[in-house]
């Protein structure tokens, strides 16, 4: 047969390139739970519709080709639920999946092709970082710094990353990078192991205390979420996806409404307290609000005086922005502005409508705050309040005093403003305002207290802000869902197909 032998020794070269690291490490990979990256690959993506870049690749290193199946880097295009994707999966079992001169070449190109054409990228991290020695001396020099714009990120299409084991090296600058990140729990993430910090430090260090799955998704809140095993984490990411648009030039997908999603809305004033004192979780009312089952909540164990989530109102998919009295009486602190600032930066990326949910006392004040650069947080998140170019709807439930209004997307800051009967938006809150302006406690007067209380805030309700058209509707609650199908259906972008004006799509992926 004409080619016999030339297309043996491609079966042969498939063949090796298919069993990664080889059987033993492939078995020991089963016996502790965990999915093979090409396993990960078939999981991901829809049946028989990968298709993968650079499966012959091997290292540059002539005495190490035979033992770098795939040079460690799996990468290529397929479907999620029909729409296409690229990926980078680690392929542990081949050298730690350790960055290297060819198998960087294939990461290069696999993105590259995504963002021209307009895919997501999904980069399964599990990886010990560069290759040593191919990266030390001169020499590998001439591997590292050959693509000035590796780790610039002009959001064309969404990027998401899993770490899925232990993540140093390139596997953590791109999860940093990501619009979105998951981890298995036990998997770690870091600069460096916890063996070279220990040795450059000079001291003990612990891998869960350097960069495990609690301190990233409480602490740093470089992770979105934590879950118990891969196949969750591949299913997290595909729910994640299928909010977003492929792209930043395409307006986000649309799904069928589920029956029923109008009846929780209707037990709304059995969730909010009126009395302002109280608190409640406002995680009820965006599962109230939106339709059943969507909503996706963002950073869930970060920053948690705000909730901030992906859903879907009459089928549409929109941003909340909303304070949870529920953690500090939904003071916000540092975290909770960089949490929203977050999701203000990837929501106007991807056309996605913002809703903003406002019950708020107020910034958290002391000295930790100031720290942490409470007053640079604030001034950052208004300015990219006033970056967004996607529609901002704004509703007070209760509170918004002081900065915290403006900042909720309060006046001008949103293209809609709504409240409830029960909104106050003084200066600060009534009981407060009463000893700062009066130096008077409650239990020395109490009547004289109460009625300086209702001085301050007679003119800061519902009524004054409409008669002033400062809000264009008063609602009754049960309102809400209706209100926002309405007014979303009314501002969706037509003249520009949907697409906003992305000026925050250069804004840092990580910053503190």
């Amino acid at each position: 047969m004409p080619f016999e032998k030339l297309l043996k020794e491609l079966k042969d070269r498939r063949d090796k390139a298919l069993a990664m690291g080889g059987p033993e490490k492939i078995a020991k990979r089963k016996n502790e739970g965990l999915l093979n990256a090409r396993e990960r690959i078939d999981y991901l993506f829809d049946k028989g519709s990968f298709v993968e870049y650079g499966q012959l690749a091997t290292s540059a290193r002539p005495e190490m080709r035979h033992k770098t199946p795939a040079d460690g880097k799996i990468g290529g295009f397929g479907t999620i639920n029909g729409r296409h994707a690229g990926t980078i999966v680690n392929d542990f079992t081949v050298l730690g999946a350790s960055s290297a001169l060819i198998n960087s070449k294939k990461i290069r190109h696999v993105k590259d092709i995504a963002n021209k054409r307009g895919c997501p990228m999904i980069y399964l991290g599990e990886s010990s970082g560069s290759r040593m020695p191919d990266r030390m001396g001169a020499l590998g020099r001439t591997i590292i710094c050959q693509d000035p714009t590796e780790y610039r990120r002009l959001r064309e299409a969404p990027w998401v990353s899993a770490l899925l084991g232990a993540c140093y090296g390139s596997s953590t600058w791109y999860a940093c990078m990501s619009d979105f990140c998951v981890m298995r729990k036990g998997a770690t993430m870091a600069v460096a192991s916890s063996r070279v910090t220990s040795i450059a430090i000079n001291q003990p260090v612990d891998k869960e205390d350097l960069g495990g799955w609690k301190l990233l998704t409480s602490v740093s809140g470089l992770v979105d979420y934590a879950v118990d095993t891969d196949e969750e984490a591949l299913d997290v990411i595909k729910k994640f996806l299928s909010y977003l648009p492929s792209n930043n030039m395409e307006a986000p997908p649309t799904a069928p409404v589920p029956k029923g999603s109008d009846e929780a809305i209707k037990k709304i004033l059995d969730i909010v307290p009126e009395e302002r004192s109280k608190t409640y979780d406002m995680k009820k009312v965006i599962e109230a609000i939106a339709d059943i089952d969507s909503v996706f909540e963002i950073k869930p164990r970060y920053g948690k005086a705000v909730v901030t989530a992906l859903t879907r109102i009459d089928g549409q998919v929109v941003g909340v922005i909303g304070n949870n009295p529920k953690f500090k009486g939904g003071s916000l602190d540092p975290d909770a502005c960089k949490k929203i600032i977050n999701a203000l930066v990837m929501f106007d990326s991807y056309n996605i409508p913002i809703v903003m949910l406002v019950d708020v006392p107020g910034f958290l004040i002391g000295i930790e705050g100031e720290r942490k650069g409470a007053p640079g947080h604030i001034m950052n998140w208004m300015n990219a309040l006033t970056l967004v170019t996607v529609p901002k709807i704004n509703i007070i439930l209760r509170k918004a005093y002081g900065q915290a209004y403006i900042n909720m997307g309060g006046g001008k800051n949103s293209d809609e403003n709504a409240v409830w009967p029960s909104a106050d938006v003084g200066f600060m809150d009534p009981q407060v305002g009463v000893k700062v302006l009066h130096g008077i406690e409650k239990d020395d007067d109490p009547a004289e207290f109460e009625k300086r209380a209702k001085e301050i805030e007679q003119d800061s309700g519902a009524w004054g802000l409409a008669e002033l058209y400062e809000v264009h509707e008063v609602l009754d609650p049960r309102e809400t869902r209706q209100y926002l199908i309405d007014r979303l259906a009314i501002h969706r972008q037509r003249l520009s197909g949907g697409i906003g004006e992305h000026h925050l799509r250069t804004w840092p992926t990580s910053f503190v």
